[in-house]
Order: structure tokens, then sequence, then C-alpha cells
């Protein structure tokens, strides 16, 4: 008896749900239907029905046999030009291939002693080719400002006053709404999805920063990394709302993170740059290969690309969220 008293048992064996009530729901209000609305329906389909009519329209009829006929044809030149295009490359493997050059073997043979990276792969992108790496890291933060300037829900501005009343650009009632139906549909507090992040996300972060910081050790590196922590947010996210998530996470630190991250790369690299095309030596150690503090520029550059991946994929989620953080 004394075990069916206890609430796993009762849980268990369906007397009692502990979570019954007290998970905070809202349901979705029921959908009727508008007169006016219906009226507009109605007046689509009708239109529509005119002017796709397929059995009376004999000039729609011609349109989409040619239509079939061209998408053929298109089809049938695309797969001609690839197979075409197919029958000309060299043979996998073959000595004499382009890719089997100077500068893959460059890559092979020199790359630990030129960037000290134990990781080819990251000593190739964030040394032989950063320049690449540091447009791709633009390319991220560019198309996230973006993102940003389109769905962004601005918050209330004051224009000058007119005759002592003052006037608003543009009203808040829009950021206010979206900020009190960000979770409707979704239970809030519940406990189960809570207890689960808040067990997974430090453990996800950490793993994160791990794969940034031996990213010129073993794979990985700062696009993977960013990725995971990236991924370790967004989850936090969804279990706390976007309450508890600022206050460590805002619209500025996106913002500032970005900017000295980016900031850094460029100017190191241009250092880099500058000295690498006067073969001049450049003065940072490359340390002792297999080291965590080895590779010279490599692991801070890794640093900052982790970084403004992992700010760009949580501000890609809250924005296409709710259109704010």
């Amino acid at each position: 008896m004394k075990r069916k008293n206890n609430a796993f048992f009762r849980w268990f064996y369906g007397e009692k749900d502990p979570y019954l009530g007290k998970v905070e729901m809202r349901p979705q209000p029921k959908y009727e239907n508008k007169p006016s609305d219906l009226r507009e329906a109605f007046r689509d389909s009708m239109m529509r029905d005119r002017i796709y009519d397929a059995e009376d329209n004999a000039t729609l009829k011609i349109f989409q046999k040619l239509y079939r006929i061209a998408a053929v044809l298109f089809c049938l030149i695309l797969i001609g030009i690839l197979l075409v295009n197919v029958s000309w490359l060299p043979r996998y493997g073959q000595a004499s291939n382009p890719v089997n050059n100077e500068v893959s073997a460059r890559y092979i043979e020199s790359g630990l002693q030129e960037t000290g990276a134990v990781n080819i792969v990251t000593g190739m992108i964030l040394d032989y080719r950063a320049f690449d790496t540091f447009g791709e890291s633009n390319v991220l933060f560019i198309a996230t400002v973006t993102v940003l300037i389109l769905m962004r829900l601005d918050k209330e501005k004051k224009a000058p006053a007119k005759k002592g009343v003052p006037v608003y650009t543009k009203p808040a009632d829009e950021l206010t709404v979206a900020q009190a139906h960000d979770r409707i549909y979704e239970p809030k507090n519940d406990v189960i999805l809570q207890m689960v992040a808040g067990f997974l996300v430090p453990i996800i972060i950490i793993f994160g920063i791990y794969v940034i910081l031996n990213g010129h050790l073993s794979p990985g590196g700062g696009f993977s990394g960013g990725a995971v922590i990236g991924a370790g947010l967004i989850l936090y996210l969804n279990a706390f709302g976007f309450e508890k998530t600022e206050r460590f996470f805002t619209e500025k630190t996106y913002k500032w993170v970005c900017f000295f991250a980016l900031t850094f790369y460029c100017l190191a690299k241009s250092y880099s740059f500058f000295t690498g095309a006067n073969h001049l030596e450049s003065g940072i150690p490359l340390g002792t290969p297999g080291a965590i503090l080895s590779s010279g520029l490599i692991l801070p550059l890794n640093i900052c690309v982790g970084l403004v991946v992992a700010c760009t994929m949580y501000t890609f989620y809250a924005l296409f969220r709710k259109g704010g953080f």
C-alpha cells in the first residue's frame, strides 16, 4: 500500500497525472468563417474558373501543350550537355589530373611545418585560404543583418511633438502582441522539457567549445563548433523562452560579438597577409604541433568563426520565430 501512495506509482498505474493542470496551455481559438471572407473566396474561385477554364479556353490548351513539349526538350538538352561534359572529365586518381598539382602537394607536405596545425583542413582554410573563410564569415553576418532589417519588430519611437502633443512614428502594438503570443500554442513552463534542456544545454555548449578549441588538432573547428553551440542556444530558448534567454543574449550581444570577432579576424589576417606578401617574419609563434596553444593565429581565428556561426544560427531562429530577440 505504501508503494501505491508514492507519486511515481500513482502516475505509473494511471491514478494521477502529476503534470495535469500544472502546464500552462492556451488553446487555439476556434476559427469562424466570416460572410465577407466566404464571398471573397467565392469570387476568387469564380474568377479562377473563368481564367483557367481548360475545357473551353483554346489558347490555354495550346499553351499547356507547348509548355510540356518545351519542358521535355529542355530536360533532354540539359541531360545531353551534362553527359558530354562528364565524358570529357579525366579518370579519377590519374596522375595528370589538374587536381594533382603543386598546391595540394604543398598543403600535404608542408602544411604542418608552415601552419603548425595537425588538422590539414583547418590549416588550409584558416591559413592558406583564410581570405575565403573571412568572406564566408562576412556572408553570414550580412545575411543576418539583412534578415534583421526585413523581419524585426521596431519598438515605439517618438517623433517631434506637434502643438505639444507627442506623436509616435510607429505604435508598439505589433511588438507587444508578438511578445505576448510568443508561445501561445506551446506549453509554458514544461517541466520535462526544462529538466532535459537544463541537463543537455551545458553539455552541448561545452562540446561545441571543445570542437572549436581543438579544430587545429582534430576534425572540427569554428564552423562545426559554432553550429553545435547555436543548437544549444536554440534548445535553451525553446525550453525557457525569450525572457530568460534575453538575460544573456540580446540583439546588442549579437552585434557586438560579431563586430569584435570579424574585426579581429580582419586585422589579424591583414597583418599576416602583409608580412607574407613581403616575405617578413610575422613574429607569431606556431608553438608545438599537437599542443592546444599552437598553430599561430588559427586557434583565435577558429574562436572568431565559431562565435559568428553560433550567433548567426540563434539569430536566424529568433527572427524567423518572432521577429526579434
